[in-house]
This record gives C-alpha cells, structure tokens and sequence, in this order.
C-alpha cells in the first residue's frame, strides 16, 4: 500500500490506495480508483468512504459536454463551500433508467461538509443533495417499477454492483462499489451531481417509491434522516413498544429519531445541552423525558434506565454518561461522525455486557419500508422551505444549528433553467 497525504486533511488522518490504482503522479482528483479509498485513523480506526471501480473523467471534460442532456444547478466550486449556478449535462435515459423533475431537496448537514471539503475527499465543482423529490418524466425500455407522472425519491446511493453478498441481502450501503448520490465518480467515470438540480436520471433500483399520502417536501428529508435513525431502531431492537430509548441531541437527526421511537411505541428521554429544548422535546415531539446532559444531577438520576440510546451527535461529547444510563446489554448507537477518538473505559461496557456500536443509511428495501412506515404514522420532518438562491444563507445558519430542523430547497420553483 501505498500512502498519499493531502493539506486539506485533518492531520491525524492519511489516504491508503493499492499502488495499482495509480496510473501516474497527478494529485488525487486525478487518479484511476479501482478500490476503495479509506481514512485510516493513525489510532487505527477505519472510515470507508467510497468504492469505485472505475477511471475519474479527465478535468478538462466540459461538465456541459460529457453527456447529451443539458441540466442545471448549484454547486460548490472550492473549500469556501459557497454554491452557485452551473450549467452540466447529465446521461441520456437507459434502458433500466429513470429520469424525473426535481421538485425538492433536503439541505443535510453532509452537504456542507462536502462543500467545504471537511473530510477532503471533494472533486469540484460538486453539487450536493442526497434527500431528493420530484415526478417521472421519462423511463427507460426495461424500466418496470415506474411510469411518468409517478411521485419518487432518491436518496443516498445511485449505484452499487448488484452481485455481492450485500447487495444481494440488501444491504446495498455496505456494498463496496457503491456509487454516492453525489461527488463521486459514477460507472462511467463521470462524477455524480445530487439533488440541487433541475432534474436527475438514476438506474431504477435506486429510485423509492413516493407514498401517496407522503408530503413532498417535508417528506424529503426522511430520505437521509429517517432512514439513518430508523434503520439502527429496527436492527438494534429498539422497535417494540414499552423499550425505553434514549435520543442524544434534538436536531435534523434527533427529531427524526424521537418521532420514529415514539411511532414504534418507545418510552423515549431526549438528552441535550440546550435547556431550551425541553419545550420543544416534551410538547412539540411528545418525548417522555428531558435530561439536561450538562447537570450531572440529572444525568446521575437517569443511570440505569434505557434499553438503547440512539447518539446523533457530531460535535466531541463524552460517552461515559451515556455508558452510566443503560441498562445491562444495553446498546449505545452512533449515528453523528465525531472528530476525536472516543475515550471509553472497558470497565463501563463489561460489567454491563453494554455494546457500542454504529449505524449509517439502509439498503433500499428498508428505505422503501421506512417511507411506508412514515406515511401510515404520519412522520414528516420539520422543516423551512427555501428558494435555491438562499441555500448559502442556509448552509451558514446549518452551521450553526440554527434551523428547526432541516432545510428543504423548493427546487422546482427557485432553478432557473433556459
């Protein structure tokens, strides 16, 4: 192996890639990915964030040029993270293809950290979203699932091989060839571009069936949200009713989290640092608890009393509480991305049998099977809906938490296209 730094990196990290995937000394943006390309911790732990097997398309490509259909959006054109409009291309349909209007998209807070280039894997000029609405206007000779005028949704993948052991049980998240929404090179060695866009074509298995009774645009965000807080509910057992379930942080993420808990029959306690929220967890989202986690004397009365937590997260936080409020075989899941090494005493997890672990996205079936779940329940997010010519205002207030609780572009009636 190979190893490969970037500047633009955090320090404590370095690029791994087989020597095999270099066809010559050009920087990263440059080189034939044919494996995956993996952060490696120097404490040893590992983040996969991609896997392609394919060539990156030269740069000097026109982005109008590389394929016969005109599109447009906003996109971020260096580590300002500041979006713009640009006028791409995206494929003719295929046979196995759906193309649709784009009517919403959800600002993810994922979003903004590829903008910005934070993990420093980005390839500008880049065009986030990954939580995208809008109508068929076209489909493909083989394509059967779907007819124009059909409501649908895609969210965090467009691709994967279709033939390994994930893909085949439906875990097509962990597959390693799976393709992002967004911001990476597609099987063709074009790059991905998301859901800030006029409109999107995506291989059919990729695209989710839109419930009638779903709203559009406050259903969007569930496309990232409610499938990364539902699926760790299902999987971990926290899905029958009378569990005890705990929700650390009360935004994009944790509200979702509280509303499916709750939909499953949970006794759910929100934990957050804002005293502020309490309001807002116990009325607004009809939580049983609220724990004030900076107040050791209410963290110290919550010891013992949850089956499961699920952690949302990302900013550095101690767990070791969090460890102290499970019961026995209790299990903490982290949802949010941390950059700091966690700091955990094997003493708290043995004497309990407690585990922690992580969760991500959902394969497409689950996906599909939460958006029906939603529907029934009547989950939506709450959300702000926005013309596209607002998201860097968006983006800087995301930043500072400052949204209750997501962002929703109201692409069809703010991308001007010609």
């Amino acid at each position: 192996m190979r190893r490969l730094t970037r500047s633009s990196l955090d320090p404590r990290w370095s690029i791994y890639i087989d020597p095999q995937t270099l066809n010559n000394s050009h920087p990263l943006n440059n080189l034939v990915f044919s494996s995956a390309i993996i952060l490696i911790c120097h404490q040893q732990h590992k983040l996969i964030i991609s896997s392609i097997n394919t060539t990156r398309t030269s740069m000097t490509t026109s982005l109008e040029s590389e394929h016969p259909i005109k599109a447009y959006g906003y996109a971020a054109r260096d580590t300002s993270g500041e979006l713009s409009p640009l006028t791409f291309s995206r494929r003719a349909t295929g046979d196995k293809d759906v193309r649709f209007k784009v009517l919403y998209c959800g600002i993810c807070h994922s979003d903004l950290v590829f903008a910005k280039n934070e993990w420093g894997i980005t390839n500008y000029p880049m065009i986030p979203g990954h939580e995208i609405v809008g109508v068929v206007t076209e489909v493909g000779s083989k394509v059967e699932k779907f007819k124009v005028g059909d409501k649908v949704g895609v969210g965090c993948l467009v691709g994967s091989c279709k033939s390994c052991q994930n893909c085949a049980t439906d875990y097509e998240q962990y597959c390693p060839k799976q393709v992002f929404t967004y911001g990476v090179p597609d099987v063709d060695g074009t790059q991905t571009h998301g859901g800030y866009s006029d409109h999107m074509v995506t291989d059919e298995h990729f695209v989710l069936r839109w419930p009638e009774n779903l709203p559009l645009d406050s259903g969007a965000p569930l496309l990232c949200a409610g499938i990364t807080t539902y699926s760790p509910l299902k999987y971990f057992g926290l899905d029958k009713p009378g569990t005890k379930v705990g929700v650390v942080g009360l935004g994009g993420l944790g509200h979702i989290a509280v509303k499916m808990a709750k939909a499953f029959g949970a006794e759910v306690t929100v934990f957050s640092t804002s005293v502020a929220k309490k309001q807002e967890a116990i009325e607004g989202l009809k939580a049983d608890h609220f724990i004030n986690s900076k107040d050791p004397e209410q963290m110290q009365g919550a010891m013992g009393t949850l089956d499961g937590i699920i952690d949302t997260v990302s900013g550095d936080h101690p767990i070791a509480p969090l460890l102290n409020a499970l019961t026995p075989h209790g299990k903490l899941v982290l949802l949010g991305i941390p950059m700091k090494p966690l700091e955990i005493a094997a003493f708290s997890l043995i004497m309990g049998r407690k585990t922690i672990a992580g969760s991500n996205i959902g394969g497409l079936k689950e996906t599909q099977e939460m958006l029906d779940f939603a529907a029934k329940h009547g989950i939506t997010s709450d959300i702000e809906v926005i013309p596209v010519d607002y998201v860097n205002t968006a983006m800087e207030r995301l930043a500072k938490a400052d949204v209750r609780y997501r962002f929703v572009i109201d692409v069809a009636n703010s991308i001007k296209t010609e």
